[in-house]
Parts: C-alpha cells; sequence; structure tokens
C-alpha cells in the first residue's frame, strides 16, 4: 500500500542542466587610444537582466544579461557585455517554485559563466583585469516580486 502513495518518477521535481552557452558578446571602446593614458581610476556600473522562454513543456531558456559600463571621468573607457544562457529542465515544479527556479536559481547558475566572459574580455581589450563580485540573486528577484507587488497596488487605486 505505501508503494501506491510514494510518487512516481514523473511526479519528482527535477532540476537538469541541459546546456550553458555564449548567446551574444558586446565589447567597445570608444576613447581608446587616449583612454589609457588617464589614470585608471574607473568609475563601474553594472546592470543585469533575465529572461525566461519557454522551449517546450519541461525546457526552458534562461537568458541573464550583464553589462559593465567603465568610465574615467565622464570619458566611456569602455563597455562590456554579455548574454549567457541555458537551457534547463524543470519538471515537476509548482507554479509558485518556478519563479524563484526562474529568476534566481537559474541566473545564479549563469553568473559565473558570464563574469568569466567579462573577465577575459575586460583583459584581452587591454585594460586591467576585472572580476566582478558575487551577485544576489535571491535579493533581486525577492525585490522585483514586491515591485510588482507595488504596481499592481497602486494600478488599483
Amino acid at each position: 500500500m505505501a508503494e501506491e502513495n510514494a510518487p512516481t518518477e514523473d511526479q519528482q521535481a527535477r532540476f537538469v542542466i541541459q546546456k550553458i552557452y555564449t548567446k551574444d558578446i558586446s565589447f567597445e571602446t570608444p576613447n581608446t587610444p587616449e583612454i589609457f593614458r588617464d589614470e585608471w581610476k574607473p568609475q563601474l556600473d553594472l546592470q543585469l537582466g533575465n529572461e525566461y522562454t519557454r522551449i517546450d513543456e519541461d525546457n526552458h531558456e534562461i537568458l541573464l544579461t550583464v553589462t559593465v559600463t567603465a568610465k574615467v571621468e565622464d570619458k566611456v573607457a569602455f563597455l562590456a557585455e554579455v548574454k549567457q544562457a541555458g537551457i534547463f529542465t524543470l519538471t515537476g515544479y509548482s507554479d509558485q517554485e518556478m519563479g524563484p527556479l526562474i529568476g534566481s536559481y537559474c541566473p545564479n547558475t549563469l553568473f559565473p559563466f558570464a563574469r568569466e566572459v567579462i573577465s577575459d574580455i575586460v583583459l584581452k581589450g587591454g585594460f586591467p583585469q576585472l572580476v566582478l563580485a558575487p551577485v544576489n540573486f535571491d535579493a533581486l528577484y525577492m525585490n522585483q516580486i514586491e515591485q510588482a507587488k507595488k504596481q499592481a497596488a497602486q494600478a488599483k487605486h
């Protein structure tokens, strides 16, 4: 009898990384070679974006966009952008569980790959190595949820 109530293979939650790949890379140095003569004290701006595409019932593409802009005084030294993607098999999760997987867990999985690409292209662009600090995707996801709730509440008034 206990076996009848046990979850079947199909009902068990499964998280599988099928593929991780770089979808797009962009690197611009609009003020070279002059920028190399300036003292290297950059101001960095980091922007993150996350997109989701359902491929089929179980497979999902998550796209993490990481954009770093470095300025020295008012001049752009470089702009580096990478779109790091992954195909994830997500089965057996409720709609409530899917949100954090797509909005936090998958981007957290992709970020080290994007960070490595950014570091490599900045170095190859002639600039000192740039190692991005870890990102708390859980906090970012919770912040997005709170913002969505506030916007929904404002829309009702």
